[in-house]
C-alpha cells in the first residue's frame, strides 16, 4: 500500500509512442488508478467507483463511461449521496483530500458492517499528514484498505494541448474591487496545487517564469493584484519541490518551461470576434459547453427529432476544421459533401444521380457495403454543414463582417473613435452585446476617451446602460489601480494603465500570410511564446523563479531548439495527413491523422498559464505554434471563456450580491 504516486511513468503506456496531455490523463485514470485495483487480493471482478463533484468532472473530461466499464467498474456513485450497501464488492474512491471527504469515507468503511468489502482510495492532490493519521488510527478501517495513494491529478484536460483548473471565480476573487486577501490566498493555493498536478502527471519539471509586478519608481505602491502571477509562481514552485522528494522518477532538473501570466496582458482577446470555426460555434450558436442540440429528420417520416452532439476530439471533421477560418471551413465542407456524393455509390442513388438499373453487380455490391458507413458519415457531414450554414447566416444577418473589420482596424491603428461613432449612428440595429464588445476594444486602445463626460456621451451614442458601461469600467481592475482623481470627475473615469497605451494595440506581423479576411488579429501570447523560444523574453518583465542550468534554454540564436535529455516523454513532430482516395469518398479526406504523428523528438514543452480565463483564440495559437516552432505548447488557465462568459465575470467584479447565474448578457 503506497502513500505516494505510483512508479509508472507517463511514457510507459504504449512504449515509446507519443501521448498528448489528454491521452496521458486518460491512461492514468484508467490504468494507473482503476486497473491497478485488480492486482493483489482483490477477488471481486466488478467494482464501484465513488467520486466527489470535482473528480467526477475530472473523469468526464478524459474518459467515457464505456472506458470505465471496460476496466471493470459496474457502478459510479457520488460520495455525498445515500448509497446501497454492497458488502461483496470492492470500491474505488477517487476524491479530493478534504476533511469532509475523509469523514464520508470513514463512515462508509468503519463499523461492523462496512458498505464495501475493500476500499482502494486515490486522492486527486496531496493529502495532509493529519488526515492520513485520522484514516490509519481506526483499527477497523486499516485492514479494509487496498490502497491509499496520491494520484496528483486535479485538472480538467479540455484539449490535447489544454487544461483548466476550474477556478471559475478567479477574476472576481483576485481582481475584484474589494480586495479580500483570505479569499485570494485560498484561490491561489487551489490553483497552484492543480497546476502542479499537471507536471506530476506528465513527469515534467519546469523552469517557472512569471509576469513581474509593474513598478515605475520607489513611490509606486505594488498592489495585491499586481503580485498575483508572482504569488502563483511561488505556490507552484512549493508544490514542485515536494513532488521532487515524494514522487518516484520525478525529474530533478528542468525538462520544460512554464510561463505564468494573467488576463491583464491582453484585454482584447476575450471580446474581439475570432473568425475560426471553433470560436464562431461557441460565440454565435446557443451551445452549452461543447454540446450542440439540433433537429434531425425522424426515421419513420414523422416530426423532426432533437439530437445532442458533442463537438470533441472523437469527431474527425471537427478536429480538422475547428481552427480553420469560417470561410475556409465552409468551402472545405462544401467540397467534402460534393465529393462524398460523387464517390459514394449509395449516396448517388439517394440523390438520384444514377438509377440502380444502370449499376453493375460490382457497383451494387459496393453500394451495399457503403450503406452502414454512409448513414453515419453523412450524419457527421450534414451536422457540420448545418453548423457552418447557421454561423454564416448569423454573420450575414447581424452585419458581423463590417463590425469585425472595424474591430481589427481599431486594434491595428487603422480606425479611431470617429469611426466607432459613425458605426453606432449608421448601424443602430447592432446587438447590445456587440456594441459593448466594440466599446471594450475601443477602451483598451484609447483609454483616455472614456474620461469624465466622454464616457457618458459614448454610452448615449451606443444606447447602452450604466450597467453595460460598468463592464468597460471594470477592465481597469485587470490593469492595476484606477486613478481615483480621474474617477471622481465623472461616473465613467477610467485608467487602464499608468503608462499611456499606443494607438495600435497590435503590430502587423511580417511573414504572416492572410488568406482570409479578418484573420489579422492575434493574441498577445503568440508574441510571448515566440520570444520565449528565441530566448528574447525580457528577464526583467518575466523573471525566472528558479535558475535553470545554462544549457537548458538552448542556443541564444533564434529558431534553434535543443533537446532536453531529462524529459520523461517522447516528443512528436505534428504532421497533417495527405488526402487519399477511398470508395466512400469520405474517410481519408476528412480525418486529421493526428494520432499517427511522427515520433521524432522535438524541443522541450512550453506551458503557458493564464490567470483569469483563456480564450479559444489563445488555444488555437498554441496548436499553431506547436507546428511552427516544433515544440509542444500547452495552454492552461483558470477557465476557458467565450465572450459572453467573460463579460459576465467582469460584471461580477463590482456586483458582489449577484451570482453568475443572475447575470444575463
Amino acid at each position: 500500500m503506497s502513500m505516494y504516486d505510483s512508479d509508472s511513468s507517463s511514457s510507459s503506456y504504449g512504449g515509446a509512442d507519443y501521448q498528448n496531455l489528454k491521452q496521458i490523463t486518460r491512461d492514468r485514470l484508467l490504468r494507473e488508478m482503476i486497473r491497478s485495483t485488480k492486482a493483489g487480493d482483490s477477488k471481486s471482478t466488478w467494482k464501484v467507483l465513488i467520486m466527489d463533484k470535482l473528480t467526477v468532472k475530472i473523469m468526464s473530461h478524459s474518459c467515457k463511461m464505456a472506458d470505465i466499464t471496460d476496466e471493470g467498474v459496474s457502478l459510479v456513485e457520488d460520495i455525498y449521496k445515500r448509497r446501497q450497501p454492497l458488502p461483496t464488492m470492492d470500491a474505488i474512491y477517487f476524491i479530493q483530500p478534504s476533511r469532509e471527504n475523509i469523514i464520508m469515507f470513514l463512515s462508509d468503511m468503519a463499523g461492523k458492517a462496512p458498505l464495501y468489502r475493500k476500499a482502494f482510495v486515490f486522492f486527486s492532490s496531496p493529502i495532509s499528514r493529519e488526515l492520513v493519521v485520522d484514516i490509519k488510527k481506526d483499527p477497523r478501517v486499516l485492514p479494509r484498505l487496498g490502497a491509499l495513494r496520491e494520484m496528483n491529478l486535479e485538472y480538467f484536460a479540455i484539449d490535447s494541448q489544454g487544461f483548466i483548473t476550474n477556478n471559475e471565480r478567479a477574476l472576481e476573487e483576485l481582481f475584484g474591487d474589494e480586495e479580500n486577501s483570505r479569499k485570494s490566498v485560498a484561490c491561489l493555493n487551489v490553483m497552484a496545487t492543480r497546476i502542479a498536478t499537471v507536471f506530476a502527471s506528465l513527469r515534467e519539471f519546469p523552469s517557472v517564469r512569471f509576469r513581474a509586478a509593474k513598478s515605475l519608481d520607489a513611490t509606486t505602491v505594488t498592489t495585491l493584484r499586481d503580485l498575483i502571477p508572482t504569488k502563483l509562481a511561488a505556490g507552484v514552485w512549493d508544490c514542485l519541490m515536494k513532488y521532487k522528494k515524494t514522487i518516484p522518477n520525478f525529474p530533478q532538473t528542468e525538462t520544460c518551461e512554464l510561463l505564468i501570466i494573467d488576463r491583464s496582458i491582453d484585454q482584447i482577446a476575450p471580446v474581439i470576434h475570432e473568425w475560426t470555426y471553433d470560436a464562431m460555434c461557441h460565440d454565435l450558436l446557443n451551445m452549452e459547453g461543447n454540446k450542440y442540440v439540433h433537429e434531425v429528420p425522424a426515421k419513420a417520416g414523422g416530426l423532426p427529432e432533437k439530437k445532442e452532439v458533442l463537438l470533441e476530439d472523437h469527431d474527425p471533421i471537427w478536429l480538422e476544421l475547428r481552427h480553420a477560418h469560417i470561410a475556409d471551413a465552409s468551402e472545405r465542407l462544401h467540397e467534402k459533401m460534393t465529393g462524398f456524393i460523387s464517390k459514394n455509390k449509395a449516396a448517388q442513388i439517394q440523390h438520384g444521380s444514377r438509377s440502380s438499373g444502370d449499376m453493375s453487380t460490382r457497383d451494387l455490391q459496393k453500394m451495399v457495403q457503403a450503406l452502414p458507413q454512409y448513414s453515419e458519415q453523412m450524419d457527421k457531414l450534414s451536422l457540420h454543414v448545418e453548423l457552418a450554414g447557421n454561423i454564416n447566416r448569423i454573420i450575414r444577418e447581424s452585419g458581423l463582417r463590417d463590425l469585425g473589420q472595424l474591430e481589427q482596424d481599431l486594434v491595428f491603428g487603422d480606425a479611431t473613435m470617429k469611426d466607432v461613432i459613425k458605426f453606432f449612428t449608421m448601424k443602430e440595429d447592432t446587438t447590445r452585446e456587440n456594441k459593448l464588445r466594440l466599446l471594450m476594444i475601443l477602451a483598451a486602445v484609447y483609454p483616455e476617451k472614456f474620461d469624465g463626460e466622454k464616457g457618458q456621451n459614448l454610452m448615449k451614442i451606443a444606447r447602452l446602460t450604466d450597467e453595460d458601461m460598468n463592464v468597460v469600467n471594470n477592465l481597469r481592475m485587470l490593469g492595476g489601480q484606477p486613478d481615483t482623481k480621474k474617477r471622481s470627475t465623472g461616473a465613467f473615469g477610467l485608467k487602464f494603465d499608468i503608462i499611456k497605451k499606443k494607438r495600435a494595440a497590435r503590430k502587423e506581423r511580417p511573414g504572416e500570410e492572410e488568406k482570409w479576411q479578418l484573420s489579422r488579429f492575434y493574441p498577445i501570447i503568440e508574441e510571448l511564446i515566440e520570444k520565449l523560444t528565441r530566448n528574447q523574453l525580457s528577464k526583467e518583465d518575466y523573471p525566472c523563479l528558479n535558475d535553470p542550468s545554462a544549457t537548458f534554454h538552448g542556443s541564444p540564436f533564434a529558431g534553434t531548439v535543443h533537446q532536453n535529455p531529462h524529459s520523461m516523454r517522447s516528443r512528436r513532430t505534428p504532421t497533417w495527413a495527405k488526402p487519399r482516395g477511398s470508395d466512400d469518398g469520405y474517410s481519408s479526406d476528412s480525418v486529421l491523422r493526428h494520432t499517427s504523428s511522427d515520433l521524432r523528438k522535438t524541443g522541450s514543452q512550453i506551458f503557458v498559464f493564464i490567470i483569469g480565463g483563456a480564450t479559444r483564440s489563445e488555444l488555437r495559437v498554441c496548436h499553431k505554434l506547436t507546428r511552427k516552432l516544433n515544440r509542444e505548447i500547452i495552454l492552461g488557465s483558470t477557465s476557458l471563456d467565450d465572450p459572453a462568459q467573460f463579460i459576465s465575470k467582469l460584471k461580477m467584479l463590482t456586483t458582489h450580491e449577484l451570482t453568475l447565474d443572475d447575470i444575463q448578457i
